[in-house]
C-alpha cells in the first residue's frame, strides 16, 4: 500500500522516522511530506534514506529548487497514488488548517485534495489539547471522517504533566492498517440512511417536532462514505454541511421520509433508520394560524407511518438497523424494538443525558443484534459509533458480499 508521512512541526516530530520504519517493516511504500516547522525538528535527509524516495517539504520546488508546471501540480499526483495520508505528530496548527480547509503549505493542500483515509495522531502541550478552539477542530475533523489516534498522557517535552504525548508507535501502525481495511470495506454497497427530525404541521406557522439534530445520521453517511460505499441519505429538516458523495433526498413530514425510503428501497443493501421521526401528527392541520384569542386549542392527533416495522416487513436479505430514543428501560425497550420491527441491529440511546444525544456532539448507546450480542458504547463522538455500528454491520451482514 502507497502511504504518505505528513510531519508537523513538534518535538514529537523526530519519532516519525520510526513510524515510517515502522510502516515499511509491514511492506508498505511510505513517502514522506514535511512542513517548514517540521524541518526544525528533523532533518529530510534522515526520512529519504530511509524511504529511498524524495522528501517533499515545499509546494512548488523541485529538487533543482525551481518552480515547474509539474511541481505545482504535484500535491495532486500525490493525493491520487496515495492511500492512506497519516500526519504524526499532528500538532494544533496543523488540526486547525486541516479543520478550516487552509492549503498554505503541501500538507495541507495534499489533505484538500485527497479523499482517502486520514489519520492523525496529535502531540501538543496539555493546555493546547485541551484548548477550546482544538477541541473543535477535532470535532469537525472527527466529523469528516478522519481517524485520530489518541494522545497519551505523562510529562511532556515542555515540562507539564498530562495528555499531549504522541501515542505509541504501534497504535499509529495500527490505526493505519485498519483505515487501510476499511476504506473498501462496502464497495459496490448502497446504504440507505435515514437522518434527522421530521416536522408535522400544526398550522401554517407552527408543527411538532424534536430536539434531533441529525449529526448521528450525518456521522453514519461519512463512515459509510469512508469504507467506499454508495450512500443515500434522506434528511429532515438539518442545518448541517452535506456529507460529500452523499445523495442527498430532503423531507419535511414522516410521510415524505416513508415515501422517499420506499422509492429508493430497491437499491439498498443496508438499511439504518437513524431518523427521529415523530410519532405522531395532527389529525387536521388549521388552514390558518391559531390564535391566542381563541383560547387553548382541543388538537386531535393520529399515528404516523411506523416506516422501521414496514422496512422490517419489507427487508428481504437486506441488513436492517433502528435507532431507539429512550428515557428508560433501555435493554428491554432495544431488544423489543429488535424483535417487533424486525431488525438485524438496534442502536438504543438514553436520552436526557447532559452532553450526549440529541443535539450533541458526543453519543453513548447500548447496540443490540438479532445474532443475540449486547455491547455498550461509551461516550464518544458520535463519528466513533457510527465506526462501531459499521464494524458490527461488516461482520454480521450477510449481504452482497
Amino acid at each position: 500500500m502507497n502511504i504518505v508521512v505528513g510531519v508537523s512541526g513538534g518535538i514529537a516530530a523526530y519519532k516519525a522516522a520510526e513510524l515510517v520504519r515502522g510502516l515499511e517493516e509491514r511492506a508498505h511504500t511510505v513517502e514522506v511530506v514535511m512542513t517548514r516547522s517540521a524541518q526544525e525538528f528533523i532533518r529530510p535527509l534522515t526520512f529519504a534514506a530511509l524511504t529511498g524516495r524524495q522528501v517533499i517539504t515545499d509546494l512548488f520546488a523541485t529538487s533543482s529548487g525551481e518552480a515547474t508546471l509539474s511541481s505545482a501540480i504535484e500535491h495532486i499526483a500525490v493525493a491520487q497514488r496515495c492511500e492512506c495520508l497519516v500526519v504524526a505528530p499532528a500538532t494544533a496548527d496543523i488540526l486547525a488548517r486541516f479543520a478550516q480547509g487552509i492549503a498554505s503549505d503541501f500538507l495541507t493542500t495534499l489533505y484538500l485534495a485527497y479523499t482517502g483515509p486520514v489519520v492523525v495522531a496529535p502531540a501538543m502541550n496539555v493546555n493546547m489539547w485541551n484548548h477550546p478552539a482544538t477541541r473543535q477542530n477535532l470535532q469537525i475533523l472527527l466529523r469528516r471522517g478522519v481517524r485520530m489516534v489518541e494522545p497519551g498522557a505523562g510529562y511532556l517535552a515542555c515540562g507539564m504533566a498530562g495528555p499531549g504525548r504522541l501515542a505509541e508507535l504501534d497504535q499509529i501502525v495500527a490505526a493505519v492498517e485498519q483505515a487501510l481495511m476499511t476504506s473498501h470495506e462496502f464497495d459496490g454497497q448502497t446504504v440507505l440512511i435515514t437522518a434527522g427530525p421530521t416536522r408535522e404541521p400544526l398550522d401554517p406557522v407552527r408543527y411538532l417536532s424534536n430536539r434531533s439534530s441529525g449529526r448521528m445520521g450525518f456521522a453514519l453517511a461519512e463512515e459509510a462514505l469512508a469504507r467506499g460505499g454508495r450512500v443515500i441519505l434522506v434528511c429532515g429538516p438539518v442545518t448541517l454541511e452535506p456529507p460529500a458523495r452523499a445523495e442527498i433526498i430532503q423531507v419535511q413530514t414522516a410521510e415524505q421520509m416513508r415515501q422517499a425510503v420506499l422509492e429508493r428501497l430497491g437499491e439498498a443493501a443496508i438499511v439504518i433508520k437513524a431518523a427521529a421521526v415523530a410519532d405522531f401528527r395532527p389529525l387536521r392541520p388549521q388552514a390558518q394560524k391559531i390564535k391566542k384569542a381563541a383560547g387553548a386549542p382541543s388538537i386531535e392527533f393520529e399515528p404516523t407511518p411506523d416506516i422501521l416495522a414496514e422496512l422490517g416487513r419489507l427487508k428481504g436479505d437486506r441488513f436492517l438497523v433502528g435507532f431507539a430514543a429512550e428515557t428508560e428501560n433501555l435493554g428491554e425497550e432495544a431488544i423489543r424494538k429488535l424483535r417487533s420491527k424486525n431488525c438485524d441491529m438496534v442502536v438504543a440511546n438514553q436520552v436526557g443525558q447532559a452532553g450526549v444525544g440529541f443535539d450533541a456532539e458526543d453519543n453513548e448507546a447500548l447496540v443490540v443484534t438479532a445474532a443475540g450480542e449486547a455491547t455498550h458504547f461509551a461516550r464518544g463522538s458520535k463519528r466513533q459509533l457510527a465506526a462501531h455500528i459499521f464494524d458490527r454491520i461488516h461482520r454480521l451482514s450477510p449481504v452482497r458480499r
